[in-house]
């Protein structure tokens, strides 16, 4: 009779099956909870499974670091510089970005903060994508005619609210959140955005029709 343990004999994991273990012991416990031998024990192998595929651990958080750069920034950076007729439309394109963990990966970006806080080295990694993030909103509001003191300040305010959302764990239903988009993108651009783009907008995103009382 063969137990779990048989399943995974002679089987080493893949890369990917290492970092996608190192990733839910991240942002379920905090960088800690990243060891080899207790990610092991998770996945039912061995340890020296492990150094087929990282060198040490500081491989493996590094690896981490550049996932989260690819989930967070990467996707960011070009809603900054997506195609837009207008700049409220532009404006959508970004701040549409944090809907989903697809586009910005906000149990990721949390976990990363919480570990910058006793990392000097990851803490200096994430200024440098904070800079990076507020420079592309700038360069799009830029763009879009703002001079460069108002570009600064509305790209700071973009940035600071979405970042304030993941970390105070804010939680809203899609519905609310759109609700809410018009406002925002008023803010943020000094114009609001027509109810013509908002309808095309939540059609592209797939968002469930508006229901009206009564019907």
């Amino acid at each position: 009779m063969s137990d779990d343990s048989s399943l995974h004999r002679g089987w080493r994991g893949s890369r990917d099956v290492w970092l996608d273990a190192a990733y839910e012991a991240l942002t379920g416990k905090g960088v800690d909870a990243v060891k080899i031998m207790p990610l092991a024990n998770a996945l039912q192998l061995s340890r020296t499974s492990f150094y087929w595929f990282f060198k040490d651990r500081q491989q493996l958080l590094d690896a981490l670091l550049d996932r989260w750069e690819g989930a967070t920034t990467a996707h960011l950076v070009a809603a900054t510089r997506d195609y837009a007729a207008t700049e409220t439309e532009a404006m959508l394109n970004v701040i549409s970005t944090f809907l989903s963990e697809h586009s910005f990966d906000a149990r990721l970006e949390l976990a990363v903060r919480s570990w910058a806080q006793q990392d000097a080295k990851v803490l200096a990694r994430l200024q440098a994508a904070d800079a990076e993030r507020l420079a592309a909103l700038r360069e799009m509001l830029l763009s879009w005619g703002h001079d460069p003191a108002d570009a600064d300040v509305r790209a700071r305010t973009i940035y600071l609210v979405q970042v304030g959302y993941i970390s105070m764990r804010v939680e809203e239903s899609l519905e609310v959140r759109l609700e809410r988009f018009p406002n925002y993108v008023e803010i943020y651009t000094g114009k609001r955005p027509p109810e013509e783009e908002m309808a095309r907008f939540k059609a592209r995103i797939g968002a469930p029709p508006r229901r009206v009382p009564g019907s």
